[in-house]
Formats: structure tokens, C-alpha cells, sequence
């Protein structure tokens, strides 16, 4: 009896929840973060101060609740699309435009929510611990791709660096090894497995300078012309793939390439095939 009670009230307290969201999406439409008021909200729905405060503590909570709702749909969008591009015999070089291309399209039909999480901080606002794993789940579909890549020179350093990353943070292993289990095997390496390139081939990654220093983990005389593992690999490809997908879109949803005569999609596209190329993809 108790919980038939309770069932329409957990709706009704959903739908409200749901409308408030519906509303503060508005604000932000129109303002951005910074407009986004709870007084204006309580106001249009006819309630008073106290009662809103019973759906949400805060504004910094409905921003928490805006924000995983925006990752989180942007995180589908990408598994979607990650679903469909795997179809086939799709190499790795279309799969990377299949996903930039989904991440687009996500920002500009959802301008002022991909603003919410890429855009300027709202001021004051400290985002809560777990939006970062919704954010790495936007980009995990792109770790596969970059696992089976070859680095080149032009991404050696990054490579390098993803690779301290990797023994430093115990959850960035878990996070590569979630989208990419390939990747972390103990023979994974960048190519064929097994397969050694040397300096100056294609997939070599060479840091000038470093030949038989300390590796960051503690690994001492490892040439760094030899082969790579995968999960550097994916990890430097997905990071790389952030910087150029978060430059060139946040670029278009905010205007800026107003008055010019290229197109978004076109200039992604191009940053696309140059990571595509520095890392092999076929």
C-alpha cells in the first residue's frame, strides 16, 4: 500500500525535476551559465524559493545535474555511432571522421548543453568527481581506433608522455582498457604485435635526446625507438583527437567562423586526416 502511495509521487517529483532542467536548458540558451538563476525558475512554475529547494539544493546542483545529463547524452551519441562506423570493413582512418563527424553533430544540435561542458567555466562553480568519467566515456570510443595506429615522429612526445600518464594513474589504465582491452595486454605494442620499428619508419617513436634514459615509470635503457604499446598509443590518439575536435567545433558552435567561406565540417575533416596520418590509421 505504502509503495502504490509512494509510485506517483516519484513521478510527480521526476516530472518536476524534469521540467526545472527544461527550464534552466532555457536559461542557458539565452545567457549561458551565468544566467542561469533558480529565483526565475521557481518563479515561471509558480513556486516559491523553498519549495524548488526540495528538487534541487542549490544552483551548483542543478548545474551537477545539467552537466551529467550533457555528458551523458553526448556519450551515447558517440556509442552510437562508434556501433554503427564498426560495421563492415570500415578502416581505421573513416572510422575517426564517422566519430569526429557524430561529436559535431552532437555540439550543434545541442549548442548551448556542448557549451555547458566545453565551454568557459561558470564562475564559482566546482564540477562534481564523477563528471570526469562521463567525460572520458565521450572520448572512449576513439581509444580503439588509436590502438591499432602506427605513431610517427610528428606524435612522439605525446605518445611519451601519455605512457607516464599510464603508470602514474591507475584510473587512466582502467579507462583505456575499458573502450581498448587490446591495448593492454602484455604484448601490445603499436603495429603487429611483437613488430620493433626503428627510427625513421613509419610508427618509430623517437624523443630527441632520450635514447636509453630512464623510462618515466622507472624502465631504464629502453631505446625510445622502439615499439610502442598500444595504450600509450590510444591514449596520446584519443587526447589529440580531443584538442583538435574541441578547437575546430567549439570554434563553430560559438560563431566564430562567421563571414568565412569554409565549412565546420570541412575544416574538421581536415584535422581528422593529419592525426590520421601521424598515426597511420588506414
Amino acid at each position: 500500500m505504502e509503495r502504490a502511495q509512494q509510485g506517483p509521487r516519484a513521478r510527480y517529483r521526476e516530472q518536476t525535476r524534469a521540467e526545472i532542467k527544461n527550464l534552466a536548458l532555457r536559461q542557458l540558451a539565452e545567457g549561458g551559465g551565468g544566467a542561469l538563476a533558480l529565483t526565475r525558475i521557481a518563479k515561471e512554475m509558480g513556486l516559491s524559493g523553498p519549495a524548488l529547494y526540495r528538487y534541487f539544493a542549490s544552483r551548483d546542483d542543478l548545474l551537477s545535474a545539467l552537466i551529467r545529463d550533457a555528458y551523458d547524452d553526448a556519450a551515447a551519441a558517440m556509442a552510437r555511432a562508434a556501433a554503427r562506423s564498426a560495421r563492415g570493413s570500415r578502416g581505421g582512418r573513416a572510422r575517426l571522421h564517422d566519430l569526429a563527424a557524430a561529436y559535431r553533430a552532437w555540439a550543434i544540435a545541442e549548442p548551448h548543453r556542448y557549451l555547458l561542458i566545453q565551454g568557459d567555466p561558470v564562475p564559482g562553480y566546482v564540477a562534481p568527481a564523477d563528471t570526469l568519467e562521463r567525460a572520458r566515456a565521450v572520448l572512449g570510443p576513439f581509444l580503439p581506433l588509436f590502438a591499432a595506429g602506427n605513431p610517427g615522429p610528428a606524435v612522439a612526445g605525446t605518445v611519451e608522455e601519455m605512457a607516464a600518464w599510464l603508470a602514474a594513474d591507475e584510473t587512466v589504465g582502467a579507462w583505456v582498457a575499458r573502450y581498448a582491452p587490446d591495448a593492454v595486454g602484455p604484448d601490445a605494442e603499436a603495429g603487429e604485435p611483437g613488430n620493433v620499428v626503428k627510427a625513421g619508419e613509419t610508427g618509430a617513436v623517437v624523443e630527441a635526446g632520450a635514447v636509453g634514459e630512464p623510462e618515466a615509470d622507472g624502465r631504464e635503457g629502453e631505446a625510445r625507438a622502439g615499439g610502442v604499446d598500444r595504450a600509450a598509443s590510444a591514449l596520446a590518439g584519443a587526447v589529440l583527437a580531443w584538442t583538435q575536435l574541441h578547437g575546430s567545433v567549439s570554434l563553430e558552435v560559438a560563431g566564430q567562423f562567421a563571414g568565412m567561406a569554409h565549412r565546420g565540417g570541412t575544416l574538421l575533416g581536415a584535422h581528422m586526416e593529419l592525426l590520421a596520418d601521424a598515426f597511420g590509421l588506414e
